[in-house]
């Protein structure tokens, strides 16, 4: 629920990364300084060319938002605001959101616009609210973490974007592409709720964003609103059936497959095994972003841990 009004006199310092989405970077800057000039709103804007430098970027926004009492604000797709969101986790400051991406599932789950104007004036005149994120390790999520065959997924869907674009009509062929390659199968020990378990599963899939779950007709969207994180896992399959699987989830019945097992926890520990043998590092995605994590996989809600800035209605 909506808790208190966003303070109007702080200053707002932006993270605009340049590379996100299908925007021109240069018209959306003027577009945000314009708007907040006009408004008489102190604010600074640091563009970030490479992604790489997210992360310092953000740090150095965050810090000078304490000194003078700011807002931090994201302006870019998923990977972009949890770049930012991880600098902002733990400061007490206020967060804010401008989407530049291709899903923005995180801005439309919560009621923040698309078009660049009305998220400036959302900035201006919205109310916090105490939003919950994932834990993987030392890393959060805001929308989804997974391993095993989704984060191969990304990692060619990103190479598709770059030869054609970015355009929600790539990242679906980019799957399309995935499963016909074929896939590995992992086997998963699992600790939660003081049980040990083996799964045997393609990929593990935790969702943190009630309106991609809902999108894609997978079960666990309550549990996000219990302080949980809801889990998938698809069942070994072949080809075929994995492109079912995907055609399911595009028409919103993916919950429904017999392939698909889900669950939800506060907190999961897992082992990776192949051959046998635990594995000592992991690829992982988190929100779009691929990297490599040491084994033990620690997942972890963390409840109320941002302050964002919503819409004053919240039907919005």
């Amino acid at each position: 629920m909506p808790a208190a009004r966003s303070p109007a006199d702080a200053p707002l310092f932006i993270v605009l990364n340049t590379g996100s989405g299908s925007q021109d970077a240069g018209h959306t800057r003027e577009v945000i300084e314009r708007l907040l000039g006009e408004a008489g709103r102190r604010h600074r804007v640091l563009p970030v060319q490479d992604g790489r430098r997210l992360p310092a970027v953000a740090w150095q926004a965050v810090q000078e938002a304490r000194m003078q009492q700011g807002i931090v604000v994201a302006a870019g797709g998923d990977g972009t605001i949890n770049a930012v969101a991880q600098a902002v986790l733990g400061s007490g400051l206020p967060f804010g959101v401008l989407p530049q991406g291709t899903f923005n599932y995180f801005s439309r789950e919560y009621g923040i616009p698309a078009d660049t104007e009305s998220a400036v004036q959302l900035l201006l005149n919205g109310r916090l609210r105490s939003v919950q994120v994932g834990r993987v390790n030392d890393r959060i999520f805001l929308v989804n973490a997974s391993l095993g065959l989704y984060p191969v997924l990304l990692e060619n869907r990103e190479d598709w974007k770059r030869q054609f674009g970015r355009s929600r009509v790539v990242a679906l062929w980019a799957g399309v592409v995935t499963l016909l390659r074929g896939h590995r199968r992992m086997t998963l020990e699992m600790e939660h709720a003081g049980r040990l378990r083996t799964l045997h599963t393609s990929t593990l899939f935790v969702g943190n964003n009630r309106l991609q779950l809902e999108q894609t007709g997978l079960d666990g969207a309550d549990a996000l609103d219990q302080g949980r994180l809801a889990a998938l896992a698809l069942r070994p399959t072949g080809r075929l059936a994995m492109l079912w699987l995907l055609a399911r989830g595009a028409f919103g019945r993916l919950g429904a497959a017999d392939e698909v097992q889900s669950f939800s926890f506060s907190s999961l520990r897992l082992s990776v095994l192949r051959r046998g043998r635990r594995r000592s590092r992991i690829k992982v995605a988190t929100d779009g972003e691929v990297s490599w994590m040491r084994a033990p996989i620690e997942f972890r809600a963390l409840p109320d841990a941002l302050s964002l800035i919503v819409p004053d209605d919240e039907t919005a």
